[in-house]
This record gives C-alpha cells, sequence and structure tokens, in this order.
C-alpha cells in the first residue's frame, strides 16, 4: 500500500514572509511604529522572548522599547509605567511579558493598556470585539493559526473545525476567529465525552491544550489540516525535547496537512506580534490596514 504523510506546514518559512512584508510596509508608510515590551522580574524564559521580540522588532524597522523592572515592582508603579505608554504617541503597542509577579494583579494590568495600542488581545474590550465580530486586535497565536489556514485551505467557509482546548489566550479566540470565516465549530476540551471521535469530524483541527501528544493519529479523519499549538517539554531517551499535543509520528500518516513542533506555529506568535504593532500604527495615523496580515 502506497503510503502518503502529511504535507508540513512551515512555520519559520512562513514567519520569515509575514516579517519581510511588515517591514516592506514599515519602510514605505511615513510612520515608524512603536512596539514597548514591560519585563517585570528575571524569569528566564521571558527574558528570551523579550530579547527576540527586540531583536526581530529593530529589524523589521520599527522602534524597540523596552522596560525591565525589578521583581518587587509594586502595582501603582507599574500602572504608572502604563498609563505613560499609552500616552507616548511614538508607541503604538503594548505588550506586558506575562507571567507576571504573584504580587501583581495581571487582569488590572492588562486592562489598563489603551485597547487600541494592546497588540496581545489580551484586554476585555478587543475580548468582546472579536467575539461581537467587529473590529479588534486579535490575539497573536490564534492570528498565526488562521493565516496558515487560509494559506493552505483559502476559503475556510463551511469547513468543520474542532479546536481541543478552551483558554482566553489561545481556543476562544481561535473558535471565534473560525466562526468569523463561516466554519462550523466545535471547542472540545478535558470534559467532552469521547473527544477522539469529536476530533474525527474535524477538517480542521487546532489542539491547544498543553498535554503532550495527546492526540493520536487514529483520532484525526484522513486529509485534515492538523495545527499544533501545544509546546511540551519532555524528558525523552535521556535528553529534553519539544513536542506538541498531537502524537506527530501518527498523524504525519493521516492528516493532510500538519505543523510539525517545533518550526510550526511557535515562529508564527512574534511574526504576529510585529504584524499587529504595524496594524495599531496605520489604525492611529487613519493609513489602510496592512493586507493580508489582520483577521
Amino acid at each position: 500500500m502506497d503510503m502518503k504523510t502529511a504535507s508540513l506546514i512551515d512555520g519559520k518559512a512562513f514567519a520569515a514572509d509575514i516579517r519581510a512584508r511588515v517591514a516592506h510596509l514599515t519602510t514605505r508608510q511615513g510612520v515608524t511604529p512603536g512596539l514597548a515590551v514591560v519585563l517585570v522580574g528575571e524569569d528566564p524564559a521571558s527574558q528570551v522572548y523579550v530579547r527576540n521580540k527586540g531583536r526581530q522588532t529593530v529589524e523589521v524597522g520599527m522602534n524597540s522599547f523596552e522596560h525591565k523592572l525589578p521583581a518587587d515592582t509594586p502595582q501603582a508603579e507599574l500602572m504608572g509605567l502604563i498609563a505613560r505608554l499609552n500616552a507616548d504617541p511614538a508607541v503604538h503597542g503594548i505588550l506586558v511579558q506575562l507571567p507576571l509577579p504573584g504580587h501583581l494583579d495581571p487582569e488590572a494590568v492588562i486592562n489598563a493598556i489603551d485597547p487600541a495600542k494592546d497588540v496581545d488581545g489580551f484586554h476585555i474590550l478587543n475580548v468582546g470585539r472579536l467575539a461581537t465580530g467587529q473590529r479588534a486586535m486579535v490575539p497573536c497565536t490564534p492570528l498565526g493559526c488562521l493565516l496558515m489556514l487560509k494559506d493552505r485551505l483559502g476559503d475556510l467557509a463551511g469547513l468543520d473545525a474542532v479546536v481541543v482546548g478552551r483558554s482566553n489566550i489561545v481556543g476562544k479566540p481561535m473558535a471565534q476567529l473560525l466562526v468569523k470565516e463561516s466554519c462550523t465549530v466545535t471547542i472540545a476540551h478535558s470534559r467532552t465525552r469521547d473527544l477522539a471521535e469529536v476530533c474525527r469530524g474535524a477538517d480542521i483541527l487546532v489542539a491547544a491544550v498543553g498535554r503532550p501528544r495527546m492526540i493520536r493519529g487514529d483520532w484525526i479523519k484522513p486529509g485534515a489540516t492538523v495545527i499544533d499549538v501545544g509546546i511540551n517539554r519532555i524528558e525523552e531517551d535521556g535528553r529534553a525535547r519539544l513536542v506538541g499535543d498531537v502524537d506527530f509520528d501518527s498523524a504525519v500518516q493521516v492528516a493532510g496537512a500538519i505543523t510539525p513542533v517545533p518550526g510550526g506555529v511557535g515562529p508564527m506568535t512574534i511574526a504576529c506580534l510585529l504584524a499587529n504593532t504595524l496594524t495599531a500604527c496605520c489604525r492611529a495615523n487613519g493609513l489602510p490596514e496592512p493586507e493580508g496580515l489582520t483577521a
């Protein structure tokens, strides 16, 4: 029997293309977008993320403003910084790196950001606008997933989509974006009855549940497009490695297309953060929104 494996959706290449488009548009519009990133404390993973964000921001021709605060920074001081960034016309996007130290209230911090500068898409006004189909800043990871799906499949209308995971950061906004594209959408999760059977009905399967290799190949409809958002660090054969929420080795034998881990959804997140910053700058200055980089 001829064993056909899924085609890989190359997130690295796709993200590089988005960054190139953002850089091209940034040089042409006459206003330099500015992204402010706020890091509180010394979390090593967050420090790496912030460093990567700053480097890629500068590479596409944007201004990068980094604010590193000590771990014991009081809530009032952090809120004061956000107020200053809200008022700064050179700053078009504001991102507060999560998680925050335990004494700080992340919801209050996120909702203090001007919704027009909320390039993470976490402000309650942006969440509400997305849910009601209005123009919003869209969270970066779901936006990246949607752009890859549309590139792969074209028109998504009428397709059956299953999103496994209901987080506010990925699962819920991903489902809302797919509804907006006229998919028939099911949100599944750990309490779903017969999760495997629900997944088997999906033309588009988005895994965002945070459990390594949970979704196996026999859960996948033949020819389905699988977007694996999971990034799980596991110990295997005496070494650490990253795996997704999908069991890649079995899924690749069944799916039509699949994102690998690493190298799939991950690189899209910062690329879409830059796209959101460009979008915010265009909106603030009455310029046309960047085509193909918004939801």
